[in-house]
This record gives C-alpha cells, sequence and structure tokens, in this order.
C-alpha cells in the first residue's frame, strides 16, 4: 500500500515524496482518524490561491485586478478543486471510516475538493513554493486559459441585473441542510423582493448560493 501510494503520487504531482506520512495526513478524513487533513487543506488553500494568482498574472498581462478575481475566484472554489481530485483518482486513495464511506464521502464535492488543497499543503511542506507550482500547474492543466473573457461570478452578475433594473438587492435563505456532516446538502433560495425567486443546492452554503443566483438570472434573461 505505501509503496502503491508513493508511486500515485509520483505520477500524480510530478513529485517523489521523501515522507509519505504529510501525504497520508492529507488523503485521512476525520472520520478515520483524529490526524486527519483538515490543517493541511487550510495550508494548500492558501498556496493554491498563491500560485494561481501568479500563474494568471503572467497568463493575463493586460486585465485589470477585477478581471483577475474573477478568474481566480473560478478557479480555486471546491467544486472545482474536487473535479480536478476526481480526474487524478483521489478517491480511491482516500482513508475514510466506514459511516463516512457508507454515506458517499468519496464522492463528495467538500471532501474531494479538501483533500486536494491538502495535498497541495503536503507537497508545499516537503518540496516549497516551486514544487507546489509544478504540481498545480500540471493538475489544472489547461483550466486557467480556457476562458477568454473573465467570467462573471453569478452572484456579482445578479447584484449588477438588480442595480441596473431598479430591484432590490438579492437576498439568500437557506431553505434545508440535509445528509451527514462530512458531507451536507444545502438548498438556498435567493429572491429579488417579491419579485422573482429561484432555489438551487449545493454541497456548500456558498455553492448552493451561486447555484441559486445563476438559476436566478436565467430566469429573467
Amino acid at each position: 500500500m505505501t509503496s502503491a501510494l508513493h508511486d500515485w503520487l509520483t505520477v500524480t504531482l510530478g513529485h517523489a515524496p521523501l515522507d509519505l506520512a504529510p501525504f497520508e495526513r492529507a488523503l485521512t478524513h476525520g472520520s478515520q482518524a483524529a490526524a486527519n487533513y483538515e490543517r493541511l487543506e487550510f495550508l494548500g488553500d492558501r498556496v493554491l490561491g498563491l500560485v494561481m494568482a501568479e500563474w494568471l498574472f503572467e497568463l493575463f498581462p493586460g486585465e485589470p485586478e477585477g478581471a483577475l478575481s474573477k478568474r481566480l475566484n473560478a478557479l480555486v472554489t471546491g467544486a472545482v478543486c474536487a473535479d480536478v481530485a476526481r480526474g487524478l483518482g483521489v478517491a480511491a486513495q482516500l482513508r475514510l471510516g466506514k459511516q463516512a464511506r457508507d454515506d458517499g464521502a468519496s464522492d463528495s464535492d467538500n471532501v474531494l475538493g479538501d483533500v486536494m488543497e491538502a495535498l497541495i499543503g503536503a507537497l508545499y511542506l516537503e518540496a516549497g513554493l516551486d514544487g507546489a507550482r509544478r504540481a498545480i500547474r500540471k493538475v489544472w492543466a489547461d483550466r486557467p486559459s480556457r476562458q477568454i473573457a473573465a467570467p462573471q461570478h453569478p452572484k456579482s452578475a445578479l447584484q449588477e441585473w438588480a442595480a441596473a433594473h431598479n430591484r432590490k438587492t438579492p437576498a439568500y435563505d437557506v431553505v434545508e441542510r440535509s445528509g451527514p456532516h462530512h458531507a451536507p446538502r444545502f438548498r438556498v433560495k435567493a429572491t429579488l423582493g417579491t419579485f422573482a425567486e429561484a432555489e438551487a443546492e449545493g454541497s456548500s452554503k456558498q455553492e448552493a448560493e451561486t447555484a441559486a443566483a445563476a438559476a436566478l438570472l436565467a430566469k429573467l434573461r
């Protein structure tokens, strides 16, 4: 198992680990052990943000801060991190307790996204910023350059629509929270006063709000 994990990490991240322990921790869910991925996820989140900001700064030399921020926010979401993790086969390497596995944690955006960031954190501790940069650029591949124009975040777009049409500021309310602690589901309603509303779900409150804003925009346009 240890040899297999070493080989997987070497191929996946482009770095042969000298010490497997941090990477094993990065793949360990709280249902399996107290020494889990949470602290490494905290670190990896910041490293990812820095590396992505640097990358976008290079890729789009003519864009202002606002456009770069939109690109950055779209590339470091939990959903994108989870998508990257799925493509790398992270789910098969997860260390989960039985209940978490039975509850579907291995396919949870929350879990996979956090673990992806934790792996970046573990890599940063061993290989420094250069190693983390190489790995992030490898696994994010062409994602940063796929969109010619900076994406507009649905919540920002909805707020701008409301202002342009003299409507109330968008409001977001959690309608329902379901699922286990490690893989929650949120249903959020987005409203523009009594003018219009839409509901959507997500694996986090923020994700559900974003989806609800997109759904409401689709109704309005």
